[in-house]
């Protein structure tokens, strides 16, 4: 174990945050802190780090343990370049790197004794430096810059003259190199794309030390963590496994405790009017009776009704006319910024009811593509079509479009004057804005308050065509969970740039991935986009495959400048097919495809149910085994004794047939 956490408490004036909060890490263990906005996640960590002190309760670091932490909003100062900062993650390394150096210069200007002394003091050195891995660290180095999104051109690049971001990306990459045997990492996601943030997935998946996390990205913690510490009412409880086993655990618990408080009231309402029965008969046994029942009760231990926190939004996308079922056409758009262009030649169109993720490096121009549709910037070249009846909606990332003077009442009040005063209070309070919340100023609020108001004028909207820029930042995993749902019940069409690569996989029906300055398409989520990319990009991106820009859907590539998208049967409608990528499934074959991975999901979980049932009555078996009592039946333990061999067997064959499912 390598760090154990015994007893927490925090409290600031008469808020309570942390209550009795218990947990420990072991070596080499992924773990998760998890928790809707504001319940004291940041705090925790600054307590395990000393940088706040617990109002009671121990943290117990493991003996010569090294620890690296990853603020939230890192605030880094340095007076050397990129490249500089991190050969200063390892200074012995560099030390011994340039000792080596000396060392090898002296040679030359040496013989005899002198230079046996030195070739002895440069073997030393070496052998310290080969223990140390020196010899690969330079190729460390530049991987760990290069798998956070930097480029070769920026290594000399001052870090003092970074934004923000890109200090918090320096910093993670130093510490990363300096290897601790903790790393404690505060929305280590926020400022890195989705390449960065699946590079360092396979970076602490693989990392030797433990890991603690606080993040809001779930694909993230899917991939990484196998326990989950939840923080909630200022309790905390700890689950094994990853985000998604913690959410079902987490509801069969409450579902369980909520049946035992639903039990016990019924028990209770029963013996109530039993009791006042027995007394209705008004004779001395009956009375008696009743005393007793009465006492009875009273001894019970009353459960607490498991109650939610108010955290939960209450978000509805109605549109209130229905658009045609062509909502846009995009025809041979560009767009050029101080003579670099971001894309050009782009072509696509949405229907009514589609919901569409745009995906991409940082930099590639998503947000400029929303701001185009939105007529917020002009093109350069192209131009685009909306529907019949269509009425946009956008939600800005940056929340430019909230006035920061105005309260939060005024900028609902503004935006929608027909409302009433009851309305609006209403709908803020839907949003979780109550009571004198309502007049705070925008400028006053947090990230995720911000983003709650944003989707609340979204909402009042009633428009049947959703423009969202990064509509997931700064909002909690509920809210987040909230939004999904909300969308996936829009009956309009969505066309949204996210990173949140959980939030695209239960949202999205088609992406729209921005790369080198044109659009793949991909019917499907982001899983099916993950199964499908590397041959889409093979085909199209190749030098010499395909001369134009455009949309390419499925992977095939028709001729050059016309691009179009592909049809049930595999053929590309518009234009001459080039090259298609291999193996791709058509609509039929991809239903059968469904069918069979169901099939084999359907009997994986058959294998799992009975296994849990063998090992569930082997530790029966166990118990009756090793009891004392049981020490002179010789027929019981025989009987017992044979069942368990049994069940091992058929254990045995159950988990090499869950194998064998599993590969397939």
């Amino acid at each position: 174990m390598i760090l154990q956490c015994s007893h927490i408490s925090k409290a600031f004036s008469t808020d309570v945050v942390l209550s009795d909060i218990s947990f420990h890490i072991n070596d080499h263990e992924k773990a998760a802190i998890v928790g809707v906005n504001g319940c004291g996640k940041s705090t925790l960590l600054k307590i395990i780090m000393n940088l706040v002190s617990a109002d009671e309760g121990e943290v117990i670091l493991r003996k010569d343990a090294t620890v690296g932490y990853l603020a939230q909003n890192q605030e880094y100062q340095s007076g050397q370049t990129i490249f500089a900062e991190m050969q200063d993650a390892r200074p012995e390394v560099y030390a011994l790197e340039q000792q080596m150096k000396e060392l090898s210069a002296r040679m030359d200007e040496c013989t005899g004794a002198e230079l046996e002394n030195i070739i002895q003091k440069y073997d030393n050195v070496r052998h310290r430096y080969e223990q140390l891995n020196g010899y690969a660290y330079q190729s460390e180095l530049t991987g760990v810059l290069k798998g956070l999104g930097f480029m070769e051109e920026d290594y000399s690049k001052p870090v003092d003259t970074l934004s923000g971001g890109e200090k918090t990306r320096v910093a993670l990459a130093k510490m990363l190199l300096q290897a601790p045997d903790l790393i404690i990492l505060d929305e280590p996601t926020n400022h890195l794309d989705m390449n960065a943030i699946a590079w360092l997935e396979g970076y602490l998946v693989n990392y030797p030390g433990a890991v603690l996390i606080v993040a809001h990205d779930r694909y993230f913690l899917d991939k990484i963590v196998t326990k989950v510490i939840e923080l909630r009412q200022t309790h905390g409880r700890m689950y094994q496994g990853n985000y998604t086993e913690y959410v079902r655990k987490r509801q069969e618990i409450l579902d369980a405790m909520r049946k035992q408080y639903q039990n016990q009231q019924a028990e209770i309402k029963h013996q109530e009017a039993v009791i006042e029965k027995l007394k209705s008969f008004n004779r001395e046994k009956s009375i008696k009776r009743a005393e007793s029942r009465e006492k009875m009760l009273d001894k019970i231990e009353r459960l607490e009704k498991p109650v939610e926190e108010n955290t939960q939004m209450r978000l509805l996308f109605t549109p209130c006319i229905q658009s045609g079922n062509d909502v846009l056409h995009v025809e041979g758009l560009g767009k050029s910024f101080d003579g670099v262009t971001l894309f050009a030649d782009i072509n696509f169109d949405l229907k009514r009811g589609e919901h569409v993720a745009i995906i991409g490096d940082n930099g590639t121009g998503k947000t400029t593509l929303l701001k185009i549709i939105h007529e917020m910037l002009s093109p350069d070249t192209g131009t685009f079509t909306l529907g019949t009846n269509v009425q946009i909606a956008y939600y800005d990332q940056e929340h430019q479009v909230l006035h920061p003077e105005k309260t939060l009442f005024e900028e609902i009040q503004d935006t929608y004057p027909h409302m009433n005063h009851t309305e609006i209070r209403n709908t803020l309070a839907a949003f979780l804005f109550t009571e004198d919340d309502v007049f705070k100023q925008i400028k006053y609020l947090s990230g995720g308050e911000r983003g709650r108001v944003s989707l609340a004028k979204l909402m009042l909207s009633d428009a049947n065509f959703l423009l969202l820029d990064e509509p997931t930042n700064h909002l909690d995993i509920d809210s987040k969970e909230i939004l999904e749902n909300a969308i996936r019940q829009f009956e309009g069409t969505v066309l949204y740039v996210s990173h949140d690569r959980y939030f695209i996989n239960t949202t999205a029906t088609r992406i729209l991935n921005l790369t080198r300055q044109q659009l793949l398409n991909y019917v499907g989520n982001y899983d099916y986009y993950l199964e499908k990319r590397e041959d889409v990009e093979r085909a199209v991106l190749q030098p010499g495959v395909n001369a134009g820009n455009g949309v390419v859907s499925g992977g095939a590539v028709p001729k050059s400048g016309q691009i179009d998208t592909e049809d049930e049967k595999g053929a590309v409608s518009g234009g001459n097919l080039v090259s298609s990528v291999s193996g791709q499934l058509s609509w039929r074959q991809q239903k059968e495809e469904q069918a069979r991975r169901r099939k084999i999901e359907n009997e994986l979980k058959k294998v799992e149910s009975a296994i849990e049932q063998l090992e569930s009555r082997n530790a029966e078996l166990d118990a009756t085994l090793s009891d004392p009592s049981n020490g002179t039946d010789v027929a019981l333990l025989q009987r017992c004794s044979k069942e368990h061999e049994e069940n091992d067997q058929r254990l045995l064959e159950l988990m090499e047939r869950w194998e064998a499912l599993s590969e397939d």
